[in-house]
């Protein structure tokens, strides 16, 4: 005797097997999360805040001509150099 299982019932029964994978995955994570939590964690090294890296500088070094440019286009008279950023604390 054997019983015909519709498409819709097997993609319903796929459909909770998804859902029970998902909600098992997301109790067993903050599981591990705290095993991980507690290894003493080694400090990385610190960046430089102030020169940041290469390319935040060419960003910043283009951005700075650029508006200096529409300064000079807008009003006639170029524009007064940029004064540096200080690092924010």
């Amino acid at each position: 005797m054997s019983e015909d299982v519709s498409r819709r019932k097997m993609l319903s029964m796929l459909g909770l097997g998804a859902a029970l994978g998902f909600t098992l995955s997301g109790v067993l994570e903050p599981l591990e999360a705290e095993a991980q939590e507690a290894a003493p964690a080694t400090p990385a090294p610190a960046a430089p805040a102030a020169t940041g890296t290469h390319g935040m500088q060419r960003r910043s070094a283009r951005r700075t001509t650029r508006h200096q440019r529409r300064h000079t286009r807008r009003t006639g008279q170029p524009a007064a150099p940029a004064a540096t950023a200080a690092p924010k604390q």
